[in-house]
């Protein structure tokens, strides 16, 4: 069994297609057909199941995905390291951010670490923080900028605190708050919200204060990132709520502070096992020993709930 093909039978997993698969690994596919026909006659089962229309993993391609993503990274991650101690930083760098990060200027610090180490191969995903948690601890991430309920640390990372904050109100100009700077959570508790769904991090932060204050919020609006949230908001058909450093970005919105606002924490996390050489610079590029271990809270700590 070759690395390459398990790169292969990872790249058409993932592509959900030998076409995709083929032009990701930049290689023809019907060499790269070839190379995991002859990986399932070794394996002595199909890892896929093949149609005109579309491309399935088996029973047999669920359980070995993971396994061989395994070794392909420890592979990388050999090298990797062998680099790193002759003084060259190559590999790849995955880093996961949730859509309203603020922490850190994520274009600056990205481009920052591409002039300096143009040998890593970098590459984002935005998502929720408990999706890009996971990531992490899968491996597929290398870091993951998110956002929690203060005092709640993931298990299974390593954690850094980098931000404290509350969140601000944003609302359509021709709302009736538009006319004021300020309000509080029983007057908000009025409104419809545009907010994330339901369960998620980012949802927990604002129904958590409303809950402490006795309050309920309906949010028939469900979206997955801040972009979207500020179009809804902007067509009035609800109002949302997000840290005050992301308000000033969204233009066309009216910002309001709130009295007993809801809070959140910034935190980046990584592999609990240690980073890699490239992940072990990004960090040390922000002030982070990689070698660190997780920040605690001064209060005992909560697990996340849904991750």
């Amino acid at each position: 069994m070759e690395l390459q093909q398990m790169r292969y039978v990872i790249a058409v997993a993932e592509t959900g297609g030998f076409t995709r698969a083929a032009e990701r690994c930049h290689v023809v596919q019907s060499a790269l057909s070839h190379q995991i026909a002859r990986l399932e006659k070794d394996l002595g089962t199909r890892l896929f199941d093949r149609t005109s229309r579309s491309v399935r993993l088996t029973a047999a391609g669920e359980a070995f995905v993971p396994v061989a993503r395994q070794a392909v990274e420890a592979a990388d991650r050999a090298r990797a390291e062998v680099e790193a101690a002759t003084g060259v930083v190559r590999g790849r760098l995955a880093v996961g951010a949730i859509s309203t990060v603020a922490a850190v200027d994520l274009a600056d610090v990205l481009g920052r670490f591409r002039a300096g180490y143009p040998e890593v191969r970098i590459s984002l995903r935005m998502g929720m923080s408990e999706e890009l948690i996971e990531g992490v601890r899968q491996g597929a991430l290398d870091v993951a900028f998110i956002g929690l309920v203060p005092g709640t640390r993931p298990k299974g990372v390593r954690v850094r605190k980098m931000a404290h904050g509350e969140l601000v109100a944003v609302v359509a100009p021709e709302h009736p708050l538009a006319g004021t700077e300020q309000t509080d959570l029983r007057r908000l508790a009025e409104e419809s919200f545009v907010d994330f769904p339901t369960g998620s991090a980012a949802r927990r932060q604002r129904d958590a204060a409303f809950e402490a204050a006795g309050l309920t919020a309906e949010a028939p609006f469900e979206i997955t990132s801040v972009e979207s949230l500020a179009k809804l908001v902007r067509a009035n058909l609800g109002i949302g709520m997000v840290p005050e450093a992301v308000a000033g970005e969204l233009r066309g919105l009216h910002v309001l502070r709130v009295r007993n606002a809801p809070t959140r924490e910034e935190l980046l996390v990584w592999n609990s096992l240690g980073p890699s050489p490239a992940a072990a610079a990004f960090l040390s590029g922000l002030g982070i020993d990689p070698s660190e271990r997780s920040q605690r809270s001064g209060r005992s700590e909560r697990s996340e709930r849904s991750a």
